[in-house]
């Protein structure tokens, strides 16, 4: 039956691939330079960043219409560019969507390889790999699943989810931040028009009501501040910076895991109503921090952080957060003080400036329209592992009123 079912669905692709001319794919990030040492593989777009799901994780986006057909892409090196990829984050939770669409027998690894990237990917990956959806899967998918399943743990057997339509990515992902191909935009549009009489019904958004005056999340600094007696730190920044420092300095891998989902909501809840929080009540240490305090201004200044002479990059630092406003920079020194302390503790917590970089370089600051690109990770995190290794030296030059540090 499984050869049979491979057949068709080739013969499906033949069809297609009649109707269709592949294009050579165009370069999808500008910023990618040509000295990448995955340029080759990198300038297809094929493997991006794509923002956050909801409960926080990083996610990465597969797109096989960005496959250009087989003679031209080195499907070797594509493996050692998507671990190359994925190593960026296996320290913490992340999340995988796979657009299938595009897939077909001019572009499409062998069974042998599937196999073998399989293998590759040890248990470092597939442990904080909290989710893999799989969009428009065929029946090339289904087949594929049930020549691997002897391979699959039951565990991460859970972890994947097949989705017929792009809408269903709403309920799992901040769908607005994904960067999801035209191609794949058009196939999903056409699906929707086969199915005759299934039109989805029309939901009516109630308009946008008023944050409540103790509203923290969803609201500028400035907005925190005037409801908060002028108080220059947010209220759930201040007590979540101090109960860690009490409790979780120490605490191995502090960051580096998500919390859960329900979590957040009830924490965030709580803070908007003004209530109390009291963090033992959710056993859960690795809550985070989310708040962006770098401006868009910023944004090209901190990509160049890497054409800086090595031992000119600190003096850039703080000319760069010399231009924040008064109130970004109180909050971003509060922060990178307690990271910086954080930090110190790394022999026991095991978050290094680095690591902590890795979790909170792309909270502090995002491209004012798209997502951040892979080729601007090094610039983004180089510069915040900057911050937090030389704090003292960075944030010493301009002094504000009624500082608080952590």
């Amino acid at each position: 039956l499984a050869p049979l079912e491979l057949q068709k669905d080739e013969a499906e692709d033949t069809q297609s691939e009649q109707e269709e001319t592949f294009m050579s794919p165009s370069l999808e990030d500008p910023e990618l330079n040509i000295n990448h040492p995955y340029y080759d593989v990198a300038r297809h777009g094929i493997i991006q960043l794509a923002g956050d799901d909801n409960s926080g994780r990083k996610v990465i986006t597969f797109s096989c219409c960005r496959m250009p057909p087989s003679h031209q892409l080195n499907h070797t090196r594509l493996l050692e560019y998507l671990k190359y990829t994925l190593d960026q984050y296996v320290e913490n939770d992340y999340t995988v969507v796979y657009f299938h669409y595009g897939l077909k027998s001019l572009n499409k690894p062998s069974l042998k390889w599937l196999q073998t990237a399989y293998k590759e990917f040890d248990r470092k990956y597939k442990k904080n790999l909290k989710a893999l959806y799989v969009v428009h899967p065929t029946n090339f998918i289904k087949i594929l699943w049930n020549i691997f399943k002897p391979l699959i743990s039951h565990k991460f057997g859970k972890k994947v989810t097949y989705l017929n339509c792009l809408s269903d990515l709403r309920e799992h992902l901040k769908y607005d931040q994904l960067n999801i191909p035209q191609e794949v935009i058009r196939h999903d549009e056409n699906l929707q028009r086969k199915q005759k009489g299934k039109l989805p019904p029309v939901v009516k958004v109630p308009p946008p009501r008023p944050p409540l005056p103790t509203q923290q999340f969803g609201v500028s600094l400035q907005y925190i501040k005037d409801k908060n007696k002028d108080d220059l730190i947010p209220p759930v920044m201040k007590e979540t910076v101090s109960y860690l420092k009490r409790k979780g300095l120490q605490v191995e891998g502090l960051f580096r895991r998500s919390a859960n989902i329900q979590t957040i909501k009830d924490v965030q809840k709580l803070y908007n109503q003004g209530k109390s929080v009291n963090f033992d009540d959710y056993h859960d240490i690795h809550m985070e921090l989310p708040q962006p305090l770098l401006t868009f201004e910023c944004y090209d200044h901190i990509l160049g952080i890497t054409s800086v002479e090595s031992s000119l990059r600190v003096t850039r630092c703080k000319q760069i957060i010399q231009g924040l406003p008064e109130l970004n920079y109180i909050v971003l020194k509060y922060l990178i003080c307690f990271l910086h302390m954080v930090s110190q503790e790394s022999i026991y917590n095991r978050m290094t400036a680095s690591s902590l970089a890795c979790v909170f370089g792309l909270n502090l600051i995002w491209p004012s329209k798209g997502t951040v690109s892979l080729s601007a990770l090094v610039p983004l995190n180089l510069f915040t592992e900057l911050l937090i290794d030389f704090y003292v030296n960075i944030f010493s030059s301009r002094t504000v009123p009624g500082e608080i540090l952590p």
